[in-house]
């Protein structure tokens, strides 16, 4: 099974990355070529930093069998909270930042720390603490736009560049390499796989399960503070909207990537080349001046798609497992025989 799974992400990447080849093209040709010039190119991968960190930050939840419905509300607060002490309280901008980390990753324990305690579906403690983070979000920033000219150092990061590419997207590369790591040469990233895949076997290796679905939720929290740094770095300014459309992108980069929702597995690649899917469908969005409730429709259907084609596949395996073992020869009994030994 984990080597069909193998299998199929990386059919699932090589997919992934023809229909980006393509839509790149085809926006391309639409544009006139505009969408290839230099001020576009920067702004694309400026806005698609942070959809990768937030499908980033579902996939680890994911990989243990979890779900984080507060990803936006966590990146929301983060950024609106180390805004308002940058732009009211006169806190350095780099404190700023380590606040909106800590922020993100204290939000995350929360939530793991509740799952293990109260023993309540992690669908059902975020969902709360998403409704609470939401009215703290409002009530740290009510309904003003706190401007971004109030931290002049992390804006100057969202407008830098390395050969063209933006910093902010360099650094959420960087974040994918080192998860990257983490769940490859890490006995911790193992761990959280092994609770994932099957608790009952990791309990009985000697891992901790609870351990790791806090570990897990804090990570996730802690992706969603540095894609609030992001946030505060390419935004002209942090108001109550800010994260309120994460969710539903943060679900589609690691479903479309090749995650599978059981748990058990991590698809760093695919959930990057997914989010890049997710940013083009946005771009095409703007290029046909399209209401952006088009994008919710295109990322709503194809994350369906995904996952009733996931579904209809493992149906299909199961089946195929079944008839072979069906077909199998059965070892002969030894039976019982009778008489006087020869």
């Amino acid at each position: 099974m984990r080597r069909q799974f193998t299998a199929f992400t990386k059919s699932q990447n090589l997919t992934l990355a023809v229909i980006i080849v393509l839509g790149v093209a085809l926006l391309g040709v639409t544009s006139g070529g505009n969408f290839f010039s230099p001020v576009s190119v920067r702004t694309f991968f400026q806005f698609l930093a942070v959809p990768i960190l937030i499908g980033l930050a579902q996939m680890i939840t994911i990989s243990v069998g979890q779900l984080n419905l507060a990803i936006g509300s966590i990146g929301g607060f983060a950024a609106c909270l180390a805004g308002v002490m940058m732009a009211d309280l006169g806190v350095p901008d780099v404190l700023g930042v380590l606040v909106a980390l800590a922020v993100g990753a204290a939000a995350g324990f929360v939530n793991g720390w509740l799952v293990v305690v109260t023993r309540i579906n992690g669908f059902i403690v975020t969902l709360a603490t998403m409704t609470i983070l939401s009215g703290a979000q409002y009530a740290v920033v009510s309904t003003r736009t706190v401007s971004s000219r109030n931290w002049e150092f992390v804006s100057g990061i969202g407008r830098a560049t390395v050969l063209g590419i933006p910093v902010v997207f360099l650094i959420a590369v960087a974040v994918a390499v080192l998860v990257s790591l983490a769940f490859n040469h890490s006995v911790g990233g193992r761990r959280l796989l092994a609770s994932g895949d099957n608790p009952h076997a990791a309990t009985l290796a000697g891992i901790s399960n609870d351990r790791s679905v806090i570990v897990a939720h804090a990570a996730s929290g802690l992706l969603c503070g540095v894609a609030a740094f992001i946030s505060l770095a390419t935004l002209s300014g942090v108001n109550q909207s800010v994260g309120g459309d994460w969710l539903l992108s943060s679900f589609a980069a690691p479903i479309i990537g090749g995650v599978s929702l059981t748990g058990g597995s991590v698809a760093i690649l695919g959930t990057t080349l997914a989010a890049s899917v997710v940013r083009l469908v946005d771009s095409g969005r703007a290029e046909f001046q399209l209401a952006p409730a088009w994008v919710n429709f295109v990322v709503g259907a194809v994350v369906l798609g995904t996952v009733a084609l996931g579904r209809a596949r493992e149906v299909r395996d199961a089946r195929r497992a079944g008839a072979a073992r069906a077909l199998a020869p059965q070892p002969v009994q030894p039976t019982e025989t009778t008489g006087v030994a020869q």
